[in-house]
């Protein structure tokens, strides 16, 4: 187990913040019972911030015919939608939420060419809500694999999470299963599939990203 690049800086900082706090109240308090609860909750922050920022090894088995999950998390959405944006056409929507206490690391679903990529300032719905897709800040990013198909995924900021990191640009060549992204805190990921694809998870199935396979192609 590592600690993502993203969280460094905000560990660091908590961390000083943190032995601040606990100096000072132990310097200035008259009563320890307060500076052991202010120490107890102090660490009870930094470990649950820590296990945020997590980044677990994944072990994807390359396989142009499968889509791989680009998130951990849970799915809330499988639905038939017009993608507008980039697609132009009706796809399969998957849509993965992503809890504080998921892995937070976006994972490429294929292998192919990034033909998109595109970030939209917004609003910070609940990621759950089904505007949050297109009005919340968020990243599209469109890539094709090697028999020409080309799917769409949509990292989605919540009422937590502001803050959506992503490491692909257009034109770039990806790998199955490498990262791509990074979300702070709760969010969402959307996967937009062509129709002809095979769905193979459900509402409330859970996700990892880069092992749970989400479809299939024919």
């Amino acid at each position: 187990m590592t600690i993502h690049k993203e969280g460094f800086s905000i560990l660091i900082y908590l961390l000083v913040f943190l032995l601040v706090v606990n100096t000072s109240v132990y310097y200035f308090s008259i009563n320890n019972k307060i500076a052991y609860i202010i120490t107890g909750i102090s660490v009870i922050i930094y470990l649950l911030v820590l296990q945020f920022f997590r980044s677990p090894t994944v072990h994807t088995t390359p396989n142009e015919n499968l889509i791989y999950a680009p998130a951990e998390g849970k799915i809330v959405n499988i639905e038939t939608i017009f993608e507008g944006e980039f697609l132009k056409t009706n796809c399969i929507q998957v849509s993965i939420f992503m809890s504080p206490f998921n892995v937070h690391v976006n994972r490429n679903p294929i292998s192919g060419k990034v033909l998109y990529s595109q970030y939209h300032p917004g609003k910070y719905l609940v990621a759950w809500h089904p505007k949050s897709s297109t009005l919340n800040e968020r990243t599209s990013i469109a890539i094709q694999n090697k028999k020409g198909d080309t799917l769409l995924m949509r990292q989605i900021a919540g009422a937590v999470a502001r803050r959506i990191k992503f490491y692909v640009k257009k034109d770039d060549t990806i790998n199955q299963g490498e990262e791509f992204g990074f979300i702070k805190f709760g969010s969402r990921v959307d996967v937009f599939l062509p129709i002809s694809y095979k769905i193979l998870v459900k509402i409330g199935d859970k996700t990892t990203g880069g092992e749970t396979v989400l479809a299939s192609i024919p």
